[in-house]
């Protein structure tokens, strides 16, 4: 899969800042307000963000072949 660099910079931005900072913010308001199955919330978007984080990877990697 490749991406044009405006695509790769959000989705970068979105995986390294976005989901990493949303995921924090979810299990911290959780814990403080007792939220039900908060470590469910946080599990998934961990998943997620690693799933988008190989995505990227593996853009770059395919980038990379072509210099």
């Amino acid at each position: 899969m490749k991406m044009n660099n405006e695509t790769y910079d959000k989705v970068k931005w979105v995986v390294m800042i976005l989901m990493p900072a949303l995921t924090t913010l979810v299990g911290g308001l959780g814990q403080a307000y007792g939220w039900g199955q908060t470590d469910l919330a946080v599990t998934t978007l961990t998943l997620i963000t690693t799933f988008m984080g190989a995505v990227t990877l593996k853009s770059t990697s395919n980038y990379n072949k072509e210099d």
